[in-house]
């Protein structure tokens, strides 16, 4: 397809997919306003262009036990960038670290993790996390509950 900008439809389709994933072609093109056949098209270009990286169900940690979910800021030794683009591959290979997102400040890396509990959290941190390799510190804030969660991005209701 090829569009460099996005119209009112192609907002509508991301919007709709972003809140509910497997919604069906058809039920989408009658969401957003267009029938069937475009509407597939369309979305089939969203995704090669990139606006659409994959569809994923929302799990219930809680009943798959994981139970605990930490924020742990870390601070390296070094800030060049082969040093960060290591500690990122690194962090990649641990599944409890569900993100990672590169900071700005006195921190620079918060991850958030999750673990059946308490102690598979420790044993996480004091094998795993403080000794990788360039960590300086890590500071971690243990979450009471969670307000709200809201993945993706702003896009205005679908009407």
């Amino acid at each position: 397809m090829g569009r460099v900008k996005l119209d009112a439809v192609d907002r509508k389709i991301l919007s709709c997919l972003q809140s509910e994933g497997r919604i069906t072609n058809v039920e989408l093109a009658e969401r957003v306003g267009i029938t069937a056949p475009p509407c597939l098209r369309r979305v089939r270009a969203l995704e090669e262009e990139g606006y659409i990286h994959g569809y994923h169900a929302n799990l219930d940690q809680d009943k798959l036990q994981f139970g605990l979910t930490v924020f742990a800021m870390v601070g390296l030794h070094s800030q060049a960038e082969s040093d960060l683009q290591a500690f990122e591959q690194h962090v990649k290979n641990w599944p409890m670290v569900r993100e990672c997102y590169m900071l700005n400040g006195e921190i620079d890396f918060i991850l958030k993790i999750v673990a059946a509990d308490l102690a598979a959290f420790q044993e996480f941190l004091t094998s795993e996390l403080t000794p990788a390799p360039n960590v300086a510190s890590v500071k971690t804030s243990l979450t009471i509950r969670t307000s709200k969660h809201a993945p993706g991005v702003p896009l205005p209701e679908v009407s």
